[in-house]
């Protein structure tokens, strides 16, 4: 497991890369859920976002948010972990100085973080928001969201719950310029438990993968 230690704004950060052969190849960042129920970079969601990502030829990061396990800090309400993440892609970004796309996915909390990170970077081309937990923060920055990309949750999701979600990725769609694609998996809670992580994982990726080939043309 290729571990790496990158500095971020409060100390070192804690994360795990794979990398490509190819030296043009996408980079995408993956963001985990809330340090102070449990989130950490090895939450089975991101570590199958990770290898998803890997697997459609993406050089990959995915990091401890401050104070989540050898990452230095503390919590700070999302605001220091706002910081973190863009750290992170400062890092990949000057590994990764020829990628023509760069992409960031999130799971609950880090799907908020995400969202904040893609309103800040333009160079951010796609975004995956996994479980986007909208009744729990406020998303209504995202006027106007400046990329495409996918929203998916599970229609027994009850930390995030459905109707919320609809409504976010409602206003989201009546934005002009980009489309934002929605995705439900029938039955799935919040954490996607078996059998439905490999329908979540099949539909990112089937998204991830039209979406690079419709910028390849």
């Amino acid at each position: 497991m290729p571990e790496v230690i990158f500095p971020g704004p409060e100390g070192r950060l804690e994360g795990r890369y794979h990398a490509q052969k190819s030296k043009d190849a996408p980079i995408a960042i993956v963001l985990h859920p809330h340090p102070q129920f449990g989130g950490t970079m090895n939450n089975l969601v991101v570590y199958n976002l990770h290898y998803a990502f890997h697997n459609m030829g993406f050089n990959v990061l995915r990091f401890n948010f401050r104070g989540v396990g050898r990452s230095q800090g503390e919590y700070d309400q999302g605001i220091g972990e706002l910081s973190d993440a863009a750290s992170a892609l400062d890092y990949l970004q000057s590994m990764n100085q020829n990628a023509k796309h760069c992409w960031v996915a999130g799971f609950s909390f880090g799907a908020w973080i995400g969202m904040q990170l893609l309103m800040r970077r333009p160079e951010i081309t796609g975004f995956i928001s996994v479980s986007p937990p909208a009744n729990m923060y406020d998303f209504s920055f995202l006027a106007p969201c400046p990329a495409s990309g996918l929203v998916i949750n599970g229609t027994s999701d009850r930390v995030a719950p459905p109707r919320d979600t609809h409504v976010l990725v409602e206003k989201l769609q009546e934005q002009k310029g980009i489309t934002v694609t929605h995705s439900e998996v029938d039955g799935a809670g919040h954490f996607f438990e078996d059998p439905h992580m490999e329908k979540m994982i099949g539909t990112v990726t089937d998204y991830v993968t039209r979406r690079l080939g419709e910028t390849s043309r």
